[in-house]
């Protein structure tokens, strides 16, 4: 029986579907299925259904309440911008940061379940998914050495090394706003660790990697490796791309165009098959 490889992929900020990783798990899985069968398992962390009622309730109450210009660009705003105000936690409120961990223990439970205890984990993380999974697996990392992780969220987790993060190989961030959260700290904060500081306990010599990928026309996207010694060490590499169609590859409607884009996907595939490959000698 072959190892297989987990993944898990975080969408970003505005309304989503449950489906909203279909396309891109299948063109994954279609670059991978010649070399690796259907070894590669890839389960989506759809938390948006966490936000969505109460910014719709909180849409509803800003109509009721006057006459408003620009009512598009104002849902809009509220669609894109509360995601990430609502997600920061409160001393007093923790509910929605919670609420959104606990979605994505219960995807590791599964990615375990599926691929397997031990096995390797890739993240693919866009927009707001990518600060959520860096502070999810900042929590994992932290809580190995100090209970950090809320009980509503560790009732959601098994403990498997998969889902403790002791397995986390690759991290591919697209269009990231990671740089702006790490305003919050002193001198830019301090990445999580890629690979996992305990992947060679169950895969010597597994090399893992963190590529973050950013369009220069994207305003919410910027490159990592320059915020700090830290980040410079721990982020394999700023990969600049083109990503979207005509109308949308010149401006910042590129932020929307990553999943799909040949330059993300063939070397994410690539990099899968590799570490397929290395764990099925």
């Amino acid at each position: 029986m072959t190892q297989k490889v987990a993944v898990a992929v975080l969408h970003g900020i505005g309304k989503q579907t449950s489906t909203f990783a279909d396309k891109t798990s299948l063109e994954i899985n279609n670059r991978c299925r010649d070399t690796c069968g259907d070894d590669i398992v890839i389960r989506s962390v759809y938390w948006s259904p966490i936000m969505q009622q109460e910014e719709d309730k909180l849409w509803q109450r800003l109509l009721e309440g006057g006459l408003m210009d620009f009512v598009k660009l104002r849902r809009f705003l509220i669609d894109f911008l509360a995601d990430a105000l609502a997600y920061q936690p409160s001393p007093s409120d923790r509910s929605a940061y919670d609420g959104i961990h606990r979605v994505f223990a219960e995807t590791l439970r599964d990615l375990a379940q599926e691929a397997g205890d031990t096995a390797p984990l890739c993240v693919v993380a866009h927009s707001l998914g990518s600060v959520i999974a860096s502070n999810y697996i900042y929590d994992l990392q932290a809580d190995a050495r100090k209970k950090i992780i809320s009980d509503p969220v560790r009732e959601a987790m098994g403990d498997t090394p998969l889902e403790r993060g002791e397995t986390l190989t690759l991290l591919y961030t697209l269009g990231s706003p990671i740089a702006l959260w790490s305003l919050r700290y002193t001198d830019f904060g301090r990445p999580i660790q890629v690979p996992s500081p305990l992947l060679q306990q169950h895969y010597p010599g597994l090399e893992g990697e963190w590529v973050n990928y950013y369009d220069a026309d994207d305003v919410v996207g910027f490159p990592l490796k320059s915020l700090n010694d830290a980040y410079s060490e721990q982020v394999t590499s700023d990969r600049q791309v083109n990503v979207g169609n005509i109308f949308g590859s010149w401006n910042p409607l590129s932020h929307l165009a990553y999943w799909s884009d040949r330059d993300v996907l063939d070397p994410i595939a690539e990099k899968l098959i590799q570490v397929w490959q290395a764990v099925n000698p």
